[in-house]
């Protein structure tokens, strides 16, 4: 029996330039060291995606640590990213390039594809532009089954994070569902767990396309909240199961 691809998510470490910084009472570096190095013990890991928001005070060196941290973990498998609001994409290029980095934005398996969607907009709020919309027409296969990653969420999870959410929801979804064979949204954006579904369409014969939020490595925000506040739950990520017959799971994992 074939055994499933496993896909580990990571987002928003929101590191700075000095480790020694915290964000929200936080040491974000530490946290992602922390996720980085369980990671890198799975016995069964093919590939890391990286969701966006590496850098919290967009200085080079946050970058430069991201990219240490990763190769001093001792992560063989590819890593691949995508910018978050917070994100510069010249300095993601600059820093996070040869091995174990992986530049694509379509990793077309045997029985998958792995889809990053850019988010990035001129604001925190998100937009997935038309040109990326026309490039996932040409990429899919209807043959094989495919999970979207994105940064910024494109349903509402209820909390302040709302405002910076996907501003062009209703178009991505036009798009989206024009593809039977789209399992699923992962994004990050939202520092938390949490699944939702969007309906492909009002039959109940149509089945739903859910939106996995994953939590950050560096805090997970309170929803009570009207603005950044942490909860007093550590580094998180989430793993992904891609089976060969188009099924998928996935659980999160927080390290105390």
């Amino acid at each position: 029996m074939t055994q499933p691809l496993v896909i580990a998510q990571i987002s928003d470490s929101h590191l700075f330039g000095d480790v020694q910084s915290k964000h929200c009472g936080v040491n974000v570096y530490q946290n992602l060291l922390l996720t980085l190095n369980q990671l890198s013990n799975k016995a069964k890991l093919d590939y890391i995606i990286f969701t966006g928001d590496l850098s919290q005070d967009h200085s080079e060196a946050s970058y430069r640590l991201f990219s240490e941290a990763i190769r001093q973990a001792n992560i063989s498998v590819p890593v691949l990213f995508i910018p978050g609001n917070h994100d510069e994409v010249c300095l993601l290029n600059k820093h996070l390039k040869g091995k174990p980095f992986c530049g694509q934005r379509l990793l077309d398996l045997k029985h998958w594809q792995l889809v990053l969607l850019n988010s990035k907009s001129t604001t925190p709020a998100g937009r997935v532009q038309q040109a990326s919309f026309d490039w996932l027409g040409q990429v899919i296969d209807p043959d094989k089954s495919q999970l979207v990653f994105m940064h910024h969420h494109p349903i509402d999870v209820g909390y302040f994070i709302d405002r910076h959410g996907l501003e062009n929801k209703t178009e991505f979804w036009q798009h989206i569902n024009k593809f039977a064979s789209i399992k699923a949204i992962a994004c990050g954006h939202v520092h938390r767990a949490l699944t939702v579904f969007n309906e492909r369409a009002a039959s109940a014969n149509v089945s739903q396309v859910p939106l996995y939020t994953c939590p950050a490595t560096s805090i997970q925000f309170d929803p009570n909240q009207e603005g950044v506040s942490a909860l007093p739950i550590g580094p998180g990520y989430r793993l992904f199961y891609l089976a060969a017959q188009g099924q998928l799971s996935t659980d999160t994992y927080t390290i105390d």
